[in-house]
């Protein structure tokens, strides 16, 4: 070898410092493809202490509320990826194929599930990063800890998650929120219901956890569908969990075309309903089970789960049927 051979091994110039920045950012991104994890799609993302939203595809989201809220958030917030999580490690693809398009014949393209990191920034100017896609069929253990990592890395202030679940509640009153946290101090920074209940988890709930762990304030926000609502829209539940969101973190989400279409939904909902006085009557037994579940909310009380539960199993039975044979 000549002595200009070896000179990159031996010298490094007045560039060495300037390029020390550089070499630690491509060193994390090695490390990154190595572990299957994720892609870096934007190097050093201008985010300053965001909140974190996480909406994930395929667990318990009736009517697709939440989606709905977080599709205003992420408009509002005129998002775009950072992060492209690998899809052969947390896909399964015999349970979410891709999308084959296929024209004349012709195999043209296959749409794979995609499940990002996104980030913008709110219209008040606070920093926002939107977990979005289907939720993991596998890894989960390694998903929270990526996520955990990403969003100390991010120094992510607040997390956030969005469902919405099927309940015994008319569509006549606003939808109510029930939440989900390790924390007792998050629980008790927001007025939401609690509830104590079995049940199997999503991916939102093991985040929850690594965010705990991680000190990040995490909560799982759940809006509640009337039963006889959830196989159709309901933009009433995706306004409430928008409403939840600026409650814990003070950022506020322009919702005024969810709340029109509410208004049409909930105008629909009650022409239908008045066909039958015997409907009625049902609705307004729930209404009467909906005001006293509130009211012992306030006073700290247990509610009523045997009016609560006859009032939601007649209605969602009898109000289903009749959507039905009125379609």
């Amino acid at each position: 070898m000549t002595g200009n051979d070896e000179e990159p091994d031996t010298a490094r110039g007045d560039d060495a410092d300037a390029g020390e920045g550089s070499d630690q950012r491509g060193r994390s991104d090695r490390a990154d493809a190595a572990t299957g994890a994720f892609e870096r799609l934007v190097d050093d993302p201008p985010v300053h202490e965001p909140i974190l939203l996480v909406q994930l595809d395929g667990w318990i989201d009736a009517s697709e509320s939440a989606r709905g809220a977080a599709d205003a958030i992420d408009l509002a917030c005129d998002a775009s990826p950072i992060i492209r999580f690998d899809d052969d490690t947390y896909i399964d693809y015999r349970a979410r194929r891709p999308i084959l398009e296929l024209r004349d014949g012709v195999s043209t393209n296959l749409s794979w599930p995609t499940l990002e990191l996104r980030a913008g920034r709110s219209p008040d100017g606070r920093d926002i990063l939107l977990l979005r896609g289907p939720e993991p069929d596998t890894a989960w253990r390694r998903f929270g800890r990526a996520i955990a990592s990403l969003a100390t890395e991010f120094r992510v202030t607040h997390m956030v998650g969005f469902g919405a679940y099927p309940f015994a509640s008319p569509h006549t009153r606003p939808s109510r929120l029930s939440v989900s946290s390790p924390s007792i101090d998050v629980l008790g920074s927001v007025p939401f219901a609690r509830s104590s209940v079995d049940v199997p988890a999503g991916a939102e709930a093991l985040l929850e956890h690594a965010l705990h762990a991680a000190k990040v304030p995490a909560l799982g926000l759940w809006a509640q569908v009337p039963h006889y609502a959830a196989t159709g829209a309901y933009s009433a539940a995706s306004v409430a969990l928008l409403d939840g969101f600026h409650t814990f973190t003070g950022v506020r989400i322009s919702d005024d075309a969810l709340r029109a279409e509410a208004a049409e939904q909930t105008a629909a909902l009650d022409e239908k309903l008045e066909e039958s006085p015997d409907l009625a009557s049902l609705l307004a037994s729930m209404e009467e089970a909906y005001d006293r579940m509130v009211e012992e909310e306030r006073s700290q009380t247990t509610p009523d789960p045997e009016l609560e539960l006859r009032s939601g199993d007649e209605l969602a039975a009898e109000i289903q049927q009749f959507l039905r044979d009125n379609d």
